[in-house]
């Protein structure tokens, strides 16, 4: 298996060949004309020293976040800050796994005060959110209650965003009937999906809010088509299947917290799903790492999209933590997209650019980005291993494996272009 320094080395190989635009991916209408992808500099992505937090320590400028999530963070109208490196995190919550009676004690004597406690019975973990003591900074609160408690493993309460553009508006979702997707072998974390596209007809659908009561998103919507839709012509990885949705944002200013990503694969677990897919991308969080490793162990195959962050980009989680299928995107002419991560990490290209999925009010959408490669991947691997997904690929770019294509191409014949997508979702000819 894989390992994180392997993946490291691999993605710092490609930097200094990296002349591609970082960039978010992009959710369009019809007739599927992408946006032109903003552009930043190069060197917001590499190592520069000097830099420092708010406590004044010198930090890796090239594990920082990527300027596009200063905009979420000053929209949550306080609800999240930023970590050290510009991360989006929970305002004033800290994580701490398995928490000792010990050392709850010291933490509580030093003025933290406990949140709130989730059990994770399915993974066999149990999360406490801690406050800091009051006036103290966020990144400092961290700091000291590493010191109170050194066997603990402690993670500020990371946000995830989608590794493609969320429609802004979400709506309360329709009743689901939770029998129909009892034996669902797919799942999703992401945004509520719109269980009334005829993409969804002859699929059993099961959702849950961790985020509060689950809402649609353009987001969910759009990916979990492409791993269980089926209507006329469209066909996602696993068309028609049962899926479970797990839906971590809720409309929440906080929504998409690691908190809400590791109870969503808690449920995941407990309800044995074989494949969860999750085009999110974030930093490396303690919490999600362990539920990661607990859902593995429970015999899960997690899949995740690598980000469009740029070749220069650090790799991103969970595509990068080990055992996690880490998907890329390509073009209609099967070019890895510019903007698409690179490293160890990718396992396996997919359609990710000049297609159609599941949009608003029954209607199709133009999508680019990994967050709709890793779906088709997701929904394949249902129905096949790995191994065997692997010796179907298509093998691009050097012979081999290698870090911008993986393994190679599958899921080719789920790409539909967006103007073939008739208004009931039927081939136009």
């Amino acid at each position: 298996m894989k390992t994180l320094a392997k993946r490291m080395a691999g993605c710092a190989a490609l930097a200094a060949l990296a002349i591609a635009t970082p960039a978010f991916a992009q959710l369009g209408g019809l007739p599927g004309v992408v946006p032109t992808l903003p552009t930043s500099p190069l060197t917001d992505r590499l190592p520069l020293e000097g830099v420092r937090d708010l406590t004044g320590r010198v930090v890796d400028r090239a594990l920082q976040a990527p300027s596009r999530l200063d905009g979420l963070i000053r929209r949550s109208r306080g609800a999240l800050e930023a970590d050290p490196q510009g991360w989006p995190v929970v305002t004033a919550e800290i994580l701490v796994v398995d928490l000792t009676a010990e050392a709850r004690e010291r933490a509580l004597a030093a003025g933290y005060t406990v949140v709130r406690e989730e059990p994770l019975e399915a993974l066999g973990l149990t999360t406490t959110v801690l406050a800091p003591p009051r006036r103290m900074l966020l990144p400092r609160a961290v700091e000291r209650l590493q010191e109170l408690a050194p066997d603990a493993d402690i993670a500020f309460n990371h946000v995830y965003a989608p590794a493609g553009e969320m429609g802004a508006a979400l709506a309360p979702s329709p009743a689901v009937s939770t029998l129909q997707a009892t034996n669902a072998r797919l799942g999703l974390i992401d945004t509520g999906i719109d269980v009334t596209h005829p993409a969804f007809a002859a699929s059993g659908v099961s959702q849950r809010g961790f985020a509060g009561t689950a809402r649609v998103g353009a987001h969910g919507t759009a990916v979990a088509s492409l791993m269980v839709g089926r209507s006329g012509g469209f066909s996602g990885g696993a068309p028609g299947a049962d899926i479970l949705v797990a839906d971590i944002y809720g409309g929440d200013p906080a929504g998409g917290a690691s908190t809400a990503v590791a109870q969503a694969l808690d449920w995941m677990a407990a309800q044995r799903v074989a494949v969860v897919n999750i085009s999110l991308v974030g930093p490396r969080n303690r919490l999600v790492e362990r539920a990661v490793a607990g859902a593995q162990a429970r015999g899960v195959t997690l899949v995740a999209a690598v980000g469009n962050d740029g070749p220069a980009a650090p790799p991103l989680f969970p595509a990068a933590y080990d055992g996690v299928i880490g998907v890329t995107a390509v073009s209609a002419r099967d070019q890895v997209l510019p903007e698409a991560a690179r490293g160890g990490q990718v396992d396996f290209a997919a359609p990710g650019a000049d297609m159609a999925a599941a949009g608003a009010s029954g209607g199709w959408t133009s999508v680019r980005g990994a967050s709709f490669a890793a779906p088709i991947v997701a929904g394949l691997l249902s129905r096949q291993g790995v191994a065997a997904l692997t010796r179907s690929a298509t093998d691009l770019g050097a012979p081999g494996r290698d870090p911008v294509y993986g393994a190679g191409l599958v899921g080719a014949q789920s790409r539909v272009a967006p103007r073939q997508m008739g208004a009931r979702g039927r081939l136009s000819r």
